[in-house]
């Protein structure tokens, strides 16, 4: 099945993942991750991306980022993935591509699923194992968004900033909301949406990124009213039930 084209589209988030091939570990120690940190930090000023939430994990990393431009995030990923290829294969004394592919990701609507996006990916360390708390990995936005440490990384996005009315209140409320977990059928969605380049979001919004982009916005049903019945199912889902956020 040919793939559908890129979401070039600026001022709405998107999720990102990139993965190294074969389950490579593209990250081996400290210096690893502040190269990748430092690249990524770079390209967003260079491109005029901002991430609201990312984690970097031995073999991948994600990120929920707004452009402000149509071609923000396919330049941003380009440029960083080069540099940090260039990086890892002169230190470790290697050739050839690093990553598993192309990168994947997803259009969301941020009023309905933002602050569940950051929870699924500052909980990913979590997930695998790797820490008990999302505040014990060091490589995510986690202490940025959670505990207010400084991150250069990470611009808060509007849904994060009306959580309070000052910085602490944010944090808190921000906090609260891991109380809460992420529903199977919500991650479920967010990995089937980023995997295959559809939009995660309910009936309406996928109908304006449709006629923004001029391409499907979700998969075509088996006969029937194809489009339509994807819309009922998207909408029958709902943000609300989806997430346990709102």
């Amino acid at each position: 099945m040919a793939r559908l084209p890129r979401f070039r589209l600026p001022d709405y988030p998107q999720h990102v993942i990139h993965r190294g091939s074969d389950h490579l570990a593209i990250l081996r120690d400290e210096e690893d991750y502040w190269v990748l940190w430092g690249v990524l930090h770079d390209a967003c000023d260079r491109f005029a991306c901002e991430i609201h939430a990312y984690v970097l994990m031995p073999n991948h990393f994600h990120l929920l980022l707004t452009p402000r431009r149509e071609d923000g995030v396919g330049k941003l990923m380009q440029c960083a993935g080069r540099q940090y290829v260039h990086h890892f294969n002169q230190r470790y004394g290697r050739s050839g591509t690093l990553w598993e592919g192309r990168y994947r990701a997803t259009v969301l609507d941020p009023d309905a699923y933002l602050l569940a996006a950051c929870r699924y990916i500052e909980l990913n360390p979590v997930r695998a194992g790797l820490v008990a708390g999302p505040d014990e990995y060091d490589w995510s936005s986690h202490a940025a968004n959670a505990l207010g440490n400084e991150d250069e990384l990470v611009q808060p996005h509007a849904v994060y900033r009306q959580l309070g009315r000052s910085a602490k209140a944010r944090r808190d409320a921000y906090r609260t909301g891991f109380g809460t977990p992420l529903s199977a059928d919500f991650i479920k969605r967010l990995r089937d949406a980023t995997n295959k380049a559809w939009v995660l979001g309910d009936a309406a919004f996928c109908h304006d990124i449709e006629a923004r982009l001029n391409r499907r916005a979700l998969p075509r049903e088996r006969g029937g009213d194809r489009r339509s019945a994807a819309y009922r199912r998207a909408a029958a889902t709902g943000a609300a039930a989806a997430t346990g956020h709102r």
